[in-house]
């Protein structure tokens, strides 16, 4: 199971006490996944549709908080090779489901059916900060999606309607969420891909589970990046050292063959066999092998001191 399908199972368990929270959710549930049906049995009625089962429970569970009749849940089994199933939450037409039509901008007062719908959000819904992290939670079962951490970070939910995306964008906006909207073909897209904003959108919703597994995962990353930085900076640092060592090691047989080692102070002539015995060493234990040991700087000073002198040699 994808992670995405784990965090919305984790948050589906969550049913709210306040009746102007379940609305909230339910108005996102609705926004994302509702629509308008006639069915002979039902005549109208208002049905939202999900493959994902636990999903289904939880609209089903608050219809049955919202309405005096919530309806029914159906299951649509998928013909097809590795479809998962369709679930349909058919809720007849009633007072309290015009209240929703209403909310939505689908309908006026009077009960007349509104071109305006798709443009309409139901901010004044909304007032309090509960309710807003309600919209979001159901917005993202809805129509939401979140990558496994051990990729690239990325959460989104997609919506047909740039309003409802600006919208959503207000909300995050006032929990301290940067979101960012793109068109992806005739969809709008609202998407956090900073890790640090994803962990804060999961705890406005209630996604404490998931949150817990995101941030062990993005531990488990730093880590290993940290790791890896470690790694690249020593290969650096060994490749630097190599590369110095074969410069001096030639330096040292230059001299060797045009004037001899003889030639050399004491000082520089116990570099110049150090060096050449120890062709591989860091110039920290190359130094400590001098009588008497010597510092890292001193070292180096004497080895600098005999490539001066091969380049002399010509």
């Amino acid at each position: 199971m994808s992670f995405s399908s784990l965090t919305k199972n984790q948050i589906s368990q969550r049913i709210s006490a306040n009746r102007c929270c379940q609305m909230a959710e339910f108005l996102a549930l609705t926004k994302s996944d509702g629509t308008i049906a006639i069915h002979g049995r039902d005549g109208l009625a208002l049905a939202i549709t999900t493959e994902n089962a636990a999903v289904a429970k939880k609209i089903f569970k608050l219809a049955k908080e919202l309405f005096q009749d919530p309806g029914r849940l159906l299951v649509y089994k998928n013909t097809r090779l590795k479809k998962n199933n369709r679930y349909e939450i058919r809720i007849p037409y009633q007072d309290d489901v015009k209240d929703v039509f209403i909310r939505l901008g689908i309908m006026d007062e009077t009960g007349a059916w509104s071109v305006f719908g798709k443009s309409v959000f139901p901010m004044e819904s909304l007032t309090k900060d509960c309710c807003k992290r309600s919209y979001l939670r159901g917005a993202f079962l809805g129509s939401g999606s979140v990558n496994n951490p051990e990729g690239a970070y990325h959460l989104e939910i997609v919506t047909p309607y740039k309003e409802h995306a600006e919208a959503m964008q207000k909300l995050t906006a006032d929990f301290g969420i940067d979101a960012k909207i793109c068109k992806r073909k005739n969809q709008y897209v609202l998407y956090l891909k900073n890790a640090d904003q994803i962990v804060e959108f999961l705890i406005n919703i209630g996604a404490h589970q998931a949150l817990l597994a995101f941030e062990n995962e993005r531990i488990k990353k730093g880590i290993y990046n940290n790791i890896n930085r470690q790694r690249n900076f020593d290969l650096a640092n060994l490749e630097k050292t190599v590369a110095s060592s074969v410069q001096q090691v030639q330096a040292i047989r230059k001299i060797e063959e045009l004037r001899g080692l003889d030639s050399l102070s004491p000082s520089l002539q116990e570099a110049a066999v150090l060096r050449k015995a120890n062709p591989d060493l860091p110039l920290t234990e190359l130094a400590a092998l001098a009588d008497p040991p010597v510092g890292k700087s001193g070292m180096s000073h004497r080895l600098k001191k005999l490539r001066e002198i091969a380049e002399d040699l010509g």
